[in-house]
């Protein structure tokens, strides 16, 4: 594997340059120069990145939010500004001793950008220098040696892809986020974003949170009867919902103490184990443990580790080339080892298959074997997920009982649907489901049972429910928002950004503003429309279908006829309003003027009244952490209870002046505790 002169490899990270060289020539020497490691086997380098070493941004000059006009940017002169400037010189320096190098980046857009990046600056040094690809999936020893046994082209089409996003959404970003700051007057560290894909999914989760806001519920009611035959007894409810209680009562009148089975059916059905996991199934069923971009991290370290494959793929079909009982055999010796005889256990092992099938990286599977020692606790929760989620695609269906009927009892007609599980296959495997069971006794057609209870219940209908992390992201790929490896980062800039907070996700009233005035004066920003274009394009680029220059222009054309059709007064004097109301507390208990969040002049944030200096009423609050105000009232107060966000997670203050009156009543307590321990001294 040696070159006449010398050789480059170059990773994405660090740590996958150790491993790579590691599994490729044993015993390397490693040197270390600028703070950076290279490793060397002969005349072979290996190098690794800290992901991308070049960035695009607008030239210095327009870095003036306030002064620079907005249709300047659409077709200012991007330049590339180098990030890594240490890494930069250790090319320009290796380029001089090869006249080869392998590209062995994360096979995917971002990573082929990021290896042509490298090789860029390589040939500004050496023009001459030949260049392939490694493809891999999975960091083991006998991915990463076929892979360089069968090296192949670099993509320049899928790094021009993206390239061009990297363009678009520099513009997008750029133009729309200084549009909505300086409208608001929200400048510096506390700045409005607003993003290509970001908008679109907020206004997802706002339109939610309205629909929840105006819910009117409506009550209705429902009849439940208790069956018995022999001494089995169940429960049936009435097959009709009612929305008038008269016309309830009449019926409940009518259940006698007699039923007759009217239909009964029995039937075993098999249930197929989930699908393989995709980036998108992944996030949404890791989400039950951690935020999708935590989950996210941690599936990469795990993946560079060599514990599982590469976990942003669109996949959900296992190819061929990869041995499924093979892998399954390894779990035998670990902590799964039942679970991996119920797999080997089988006449013939058969793979579920997804609707999606892709042929840059097969869905996401371990590649080696792990215990909870090796691991951290969160690392063990997601490789467990996987392991179990993969032992599960091969695993013999659960199978169940399903019983139907219909009984009558003076023309009252009640209906069940039940099911018991015969067998629970691959649910012994993936124990995040649960198994719903349900009770009722084998029925004849035609004859009598005694009805031992009736019960006349009066309910309220429930609003739609907020949309989970999990969700949401499902919701993203379907409306074709943003990418694989981009949607747990949407999600989280919303948190940090404070548009949002909780899980399931709640809308800031400034995420209420944003949305309200983009829709009133450029809606097709915050419409999922352009952006799904705009993506199905980059897959065109990628497949050299189309130039890049010609997507990045349209792009710019758009935006140039938004903010021409922008009515900028209305625009600002919302954005403010908003702004405004975000900080809004409550009415203050002295003079009656709002209650908002404000900074002393050492930059200590407190609860002021509006009225100062002539009212001095003010709360403390905590210093550290995000603040959201929630739509929740203190019914003593009547002030917006507050929720805190830090690294730890999410801390339910409440009510700030309640909080405050409990604090000095503790501090009361103390005084007159240490006073009568003085005067006992």
């Amino acid at each position: 594997m040696s070159a006449s002169k010398g050789w480059l490899i170059i990773t994405e990270k660090e740590n996958t340059a150790r491993r790579i060289s590691s599994i490729l020539f044993g015993n390397v020497k490693r040197t270390r120069k600028f703070g950076i490691n290279v490793y060397k086997a002969n005349h072979t380098y290996v190098l690794g990145l800290k992901g991308h070493i070049i960035q695009l941004d607008f030239p210095d000059e327009y870095n003036n939010w306030s002064k620079i006009p907005l249709k300047s940017l659409l077709r200012a002169e991007m330049v590339k500004k180098i990030t890594q400037k240490n890494l930069a010189k250790i090319l320009a320096e290796l380029a001089k001793k090869i006249d080869r190098v392998t590209i062995a980046t994360d096979y995917d857009r971002e990573g082929e950008l990021i290896g042509v990046e490298a090789l860029e600056m390589i040939r500004e040094v050496n023009p001459n220098v030949k260049v392939d690809r490694a493809k891999y999936s999975a960091i083991t020893p006998a991915d990463i040696k076929k892979a360089f046994s069968e090296l192949k082209e670099v993509d320049f089409n899928l790094a021009k892809s993206a390239e061009a996003r990297q363009k678009i959404d520099l513009i997008w970003g750029a133009v729309l986020t200084r549009l909505v700051s300086v409208s608001s007057g929200r400048l510096g560290k506390d700045f409005l974003s607003v993003g290509r894909v970001q908008s679109p999914t907020l206004r997802l989760i706002v339109e939610r949170e309205e629909e929840i806001r105006n819910f009117k519920p409506r009550k209705y009611w429902e009849i439940y009867a208790d069956f018995k035959k022999d001494s089995k007894i169940f429960t049936c409810k009435h097959v009709k919902r009612f929305d008038d209680k008269r016309e309830a009562e009449k019926a409940f009148k009518r259940v006698g103490d007699k039923a007759k089975v009217l239909k009964f059916e029995k039937k075993i059905k098999n249930e197929r184990p989930p699908i393989p996991f995709n980036t998108t199934e992944f996030l949404r069923e890791a989400s039950r443990f951690m935020s999708p971009n935590k989950a996210m991290s941690i599936a990469e370290s795990l993946y560079m580790a060599g514990y599982i494959s590469y976990p942003r793929t669109d996949n959900t079909v296992y190819p061929k080339t990869i041995s499924l009982k093979s892998i399954a055999r390894k779990f035998i010796e670990s902590d799964f080892r039942k679970e991996a005889e119920l797999v080997l256990s089988q006449p013939k092992l058969r793979a579920i298959r997804g609707k999606k099938e892709t042929k840059d990286h097969p869905p996401i599977y371990p590649t080696s074997v792990a215990s909870k020692n090796d691991l951290k606790k969160e690392e063990w929760t997601i490789y467990e997920l996987v392991v179990r989620r993969f032992l599960a695609t091969l695993s013999p269906d659960a199978v169940w009982e399903y019983k139907s009927g219909e009984l009558d009892s003076n023309g009252e007609k009640f209906a069940f649907s039940v099911r018991k599980i015969l067998d629970p296959g691959w649910r012994q495997i993936y124990i995040y489901y649960k198994a719903e069971e349900g009770f009722v006794p084998d029925l004849k057609v035609g004859e009598i049972l005694d009805v031992v209870d009736k019960r006349l219940e009066e309910k309220e209908t429930k609003p739609p429910s907020r949309y989970s992390a999990g969700n949401l992201i499902q919701l993203m790929e379907k409306l074709g928002l943003g990418t694989k490896s981009t949607r747990h980062e949407i999600i989280n800039k919303l948190y940090s950004r404070r548009y949002v907070f909780g899980n399931p996700l709640r809308p800031s009233e400034i995420a209420f503003a944003v949305i309200e005035a983009l829709k009133n004066n450029a809606e097709m920003i915050t419409l999922p429309e352009m952006t799904a274009r705009l993506e199905r394009e980059m897959d065109e680029i990628a497949e050299g279908k189309l130039e890049d220059g010609r997507v990045v222009e349209e792009s710019i054309n758009f935006l140039e006829k938004i903010l021409s059709e922008v009515d900028m007064k209305s625009f600002s004097a919302s954005l403010k309003e908003g702004v405004r109301k975000d900080k809004v507390i409550g009415k203050c208990p002295d003079c009656l003027k709002d209650l908002v969040i404000r900074k002393s002049r050492d930059s200590k944030r407190f609860i002021g009244c509006t009225g100062f200096p002539e009212c001095k009423f003010t709360l403390p609050l905590p210093q550290n952490g995000a603040i959201y105000l929630t739509s929740k009232k203190c019914e003593k107060h009547g002030l917006r209870k507050i929720k805190i966000r830090t690294k730890k997670g999410i801390w339910d203050l409440g009510c700030a002046y309640c909080n405050y009156l409990e604090w000095q009543n503790r501090k009361e307590a103390n005084l007159k505790t240490t006073s009568k321990v003085k005067s006992k001294g």
